[in-house]
């Protein structure tokens, strides 16, 4: 469930860099960041969401925790700079992220310990 809310964030900003790309290039304007940054941070987020569900290489999936653990909270510290309601839904992503992690350590963990 949390790997599923955390997902569905992500998914939801990958969308937005997509779908609303205008607004969203305002907002990196506005903030510094530099624009051809939003199609590959899209992109990436959905391969991210894909290696972490799928399970298929524990170093994919450890590379995009790591990666959506920076992205939320450079995203939580730009919303806060901006003075928007954004942060809101950073605080959440980074909160499923960190709840997810440690949801995987433990089942991971067990996994290991029911094979011997």
């Amino acid at each position: 469930m949390v790997t599923g809310i955390m997902c569905a964030v992500f998914l939801f900003s990958a969308g937005m860099y997509l779908t609303k790309y205008d607004m969203v290039q305002e907002f990196f304007s506005h903030l510094g960041f530099p624009i051809w940054l939003i199609y590959p941070m899209a992109i990436l987020k959905i391969l991210g969401v894909i290696a972490i569900v799928s399970k298929l290489s524990k170093f994919l999936k450890e590379l995009a925790y790591s990666g959506f653990l920076f992205n939320a909270v450079l995203a939580l510290s730009a919303h806060i700079m901006a003075g928007d309601n954004g942060y809101l839904l950073s605080i959440i992503a980074l909160l499923s992220l960190i709840l997810s992690w440690i949801l995987d350590r433990r089942i991971s963990r067990a996994n290991a310990m029911s094979f011997y």
